[in-house]
């Protein structure tokens, strides 16, 4: 749970926000709950109050989802080595897989003793309600906040963006980090803000791919320089021992 905490805070914020607009729109309380519950994904929430407001057009509908989630199928590659041996768990981690639940499934480091199955499904399960709690709140609090909320949707932005500087100062190489920024930047620039993510996505897992004897190698030499940091570290600590012996 403590690992989730910063989600919570964007979740239950982000969720009130997606609440109050589907307040603001006219639903009744049970559609962004079951929206939220259903679908559970945050984006493509907030683009459905539009198609719910527009003419029907399922395959529209439908593109468009796969527009939005695209970055899914990446997750999911990632994730099958550990989801192989999760057995009943699988279905739900498959479905509960959002942004901020593969990025502390994929880089938590679970203690010994702690079964990784379990851990994986209630960092999903806590995730996934922390978002449907703040819907609902969203909805309950509808008009009586006497401020305006213009632009609260920018938190998840702002999450994202935190989670991103927490892995940079973990890491003492940043190639991969500069790949993705560098990539996205170039897609932004050629395809415009409305359809760059797909193709950075595409230009991200080439440059990987095509990177990664080099990146595997950066790797290695990390955990070699973080063992001979280590060895000296040692070495200096018990020459003072024998000083203070002496």
């Amino acid at each position: 749970m403590p690992l989730t905490l910063p989600i919570a805070a964007g979740f239950l914020f982000l969720g009130c926000s997606y609440g109050l607009l589907m307040h603001a729109k006219g639903f009744a309380f049970w559609y962004p709950v079951s929206m939220a519950f259903f679908i559970f994904a945050g984006s493509m929430e907030f683009v459905t109050v539009n198609l719910l407001l527009s003419a029907f057009d399922p395959l529209a509908a439908f593109l468009l989802a796969i527009m939005v989630n695209a970055r899914h199928l990446f997750y999911g590659l990632s994730m099958l080595g550990p989801f192989r041996s999760m057995g009943w768990k699988k279905p739900y981690l498959i479905f509960a897989m959002c942004d901020e639940t593969f990025a502390i499934n994929s880089s938590a480091k679970i203690p010994d003793g702690v079964d990784r199955g379990w851990f994986m499904l209630f960092v999903s399960l806590l995730n996934r309600w922390y978002w449907i709690g703040g819907t609902a709140i969203g909805w309950l609090v509808g008009g009586l906040l006497p401020f305006s909320t213009r632009g609260i949707e920018f938190v998840l932005t702002a999450l994202f963006l935190v989670i991103f500087l927490d892995q940079w100062m973990g890491q003492r190489r940043h190639m991969p980090a500069m790949v993705g920024v560098l990539a996205s930047a170039v897609c932004l620039l050629v395809f415009g803000p409305e359809r760059f993510m797909i193709p950075s996505l595409v230009l991200m897992l080439a440059l990987f791919v095509g990177l990664r004897p080099y990146l595997d190698d950066m790797k290695t030499d990390g955990k070699t320089g973080a063992a001979e940091d280590g060895a000296v570290a040692g070495g200096e600590r018990d020459g003072r021992e024998k000083e203070a012996g002496r």
